[in-house]
């Protein structure tokens, strides 16, 4: 990834970095395209399947759901600094 393409993204993330950051950054990019590369390359990579947690789970147990009372809406949108259709509106931080 080159510099142009990283000051683009950070811009859009809205954070600066010094200049020898961006050097860093396009070389760990590059690192971890050649470690994908590899990983691809590995015969029948497509039939694993995915890891999701690396431990068993035994006994395990999920609470049941339970509907309880909800605050009014009024009294949520309160606070607010600006709302739209009874949603709290905040400013836009991704193009």
């Amino acid at each position: 990834m080159d510099k142009k393409a990283l000051e683009t993204l950070a811009k859009k993330l809205m954070f600066t970095m010094d200049e020898s950051e961006y050097e860093t950054l396009s070389d760990e990019f590059e690192t971890i395209l050649k470690q994908m590369d590899l990983i691809g390359k590995i015969d029948g990579i497509n039939e694993v399947e995915p890891l999701i947690y690396p431990f068993p789970l035994d006994n395990v147990r999920m609470r049941e759901d339970k509907v309880v009372d909800e605050l009014p809406i009024e009294d949520i949108l309160k606070n607010s600094g600006d709302t739209l259709y009874n949603q709290v509106k905040v400013p836009k931080v991704v193009e």
